[in-house]
């Protein structure tokens, strides 16, 4: 195996460890990059980019592109994780920006109604309610 090949992996399991102390959460490259360069251990945006794809790919992190023109995010999944299913929606708050999972049997059952009855198939992974989080609501933000 080349040097090169030897520091790639390095810093896919630097990206990969990383990414398992944020489980549950979302997380663009860019704030990945700006992650590993204030910790010291600078990775190259392209490969950032490289490697969530390949992550992607093997799905060991899902990928949600929710906006045009706004960065994607990623979450880590592990084996056990409540997002190996499909039916994963997401809130997003506009103001500060959290998102967040939500579990709906309601929405669940509207996603069904929609293919069986209407014969439109939904992408629950896409699919974002926009609103304002119980902590901006209490903040007055």
């Amino acid at each position: 195996m080349s040097e090169k090949n030897k520091y790639r992996t390095k810093q896919r399991e630097e990206l990969l460890e990383y990414l398992k102390q944020l489980h549950g959460a979302h997380i663009t490259a860019l704030e990945l990059c700006e992650h590993f360069s204030q910790a010291g251990s600078p990775i190259g945006k392209a490969t950032v980019y490289r490697q969530l794809e390949q992550l992607a790919e093997e799905g060991v992190v899902y990928k949600y592109v929710f906006e045009t023109g706004q960065p994607s995010c990623y979450e880590y999944v592990p084996e056990d994780s409540h997002c190996k299913c499909e039916m994963c929606f997401h809130c997003k708050c506009e103001r500060c920006g959290q998102l967040f999972h939500l579990h709906s049997r309601q929405l669940e059952e509207l996603t069904e109604e929609l293919t069986q009855k209407h014969h439109f198939r939904m992408d629950p992974r896409r699919t974002v309610f926009i609103g304002v989080c119980e902590q901006c609501s209490d903040a007055g933000r």
